[in-house]
């Protein structure tokens, strides 16, 4: 049976390409998929059990059961969404980001406080003088976590919304790379909210970075 595989960050660069066909025996699991390409491209080799799998958009374990013509991604470490029903909360963006827009999707008069996160980018890290950010993304799949956590923060505390915005492809010292605006009844869950979204974002939702530095080129594969 054939399945289609979609590489992001340091795997497509050596790939070559987004994506490709292979041919797997009929009851393969998700895990063959990375056994196989390990053999092919020595980043997947590299990254070993640190790369996650999704099956059709959704994060699953290695002993999945994968079926004909499924959509299946590697997903390297990343880098570490009362009126609003038609307002798309956690999108990404080519085009830079403004944090006003961002907070206008959530903020409302039933909230007593709106907290924003704004990252931007640094002109130095891990000991580099940095030139700019390249960022990319497994779209569909970016946004539908996004989303997640919004809706896991509104559970935590309730009463509170959360928007995001995160930048892809090429990014100049001081644009801003991602903006997370969370509302609620009052300050403190706000703060909360916020927080959390910011951190988990960069734990689990499948973007990534490549700084580019004076002396050189390289995805990151942590959280800093």
């Amino acid at each position: 049976m054939k399945v289609r595989v979609r590489l992001f960050g340091a795997l497509r660069e050596e790939a070559g390409e987004e994506g490709l066909e292979l041919e797997l025996p009929e009851g393969a699991l998700a895990g063959d998929v990375r056994t196989a390409l390990a053999e092919r491209f020595s980043s997947v080799a590299q990254f070993g059990d640190r790369l996650r799998i999704s099956v059709n958009l959704e994060f699953t374990r290695p002993d999945q059961t994968l079926t004909a013509g499924d959509e299946v991604a590697l997903l390297p470490p990343v880098a570490g969404g009362s009126g609003l029903d038609d307002v798309k909360l956690c999108t990404l963006s080519e085009a830079p980001l403004v944090e006003s827009e961002v907070v206008a999707r959530v903020a409302g008069d039933d909230t007593g406080g709106v907290v924003t996160f704004v990252g931007t980018v640094r002109n130095q890290a891990r000991g580099h003088q940095i030139k700019y950010l390249e960022y990319e993304a497994y779209p569909e799949m970016a946004e539908r976590e996004m989303e997640k956590i919004g809706a896991e923060a509104a559970v935590r505390w309730p009463g509170s919304r959360v928007a995001m915005a995160h930048r892809v492809g090429h990014l100049e010292i001081g644009e801003a790379a991602v903006v997370i605006a969370a509302c609620a009844p009052h300050r403190g869950e706000a703060f909360e909210a916020c927080r959390f979204c910011i951190d988990t974002l960069k734990e689990t939702v499948p973007i990534w970075k490549k700084e580019v530095a004076v002396d050189g080129a390289y995805w990151v594969d942590d959280h800093a």
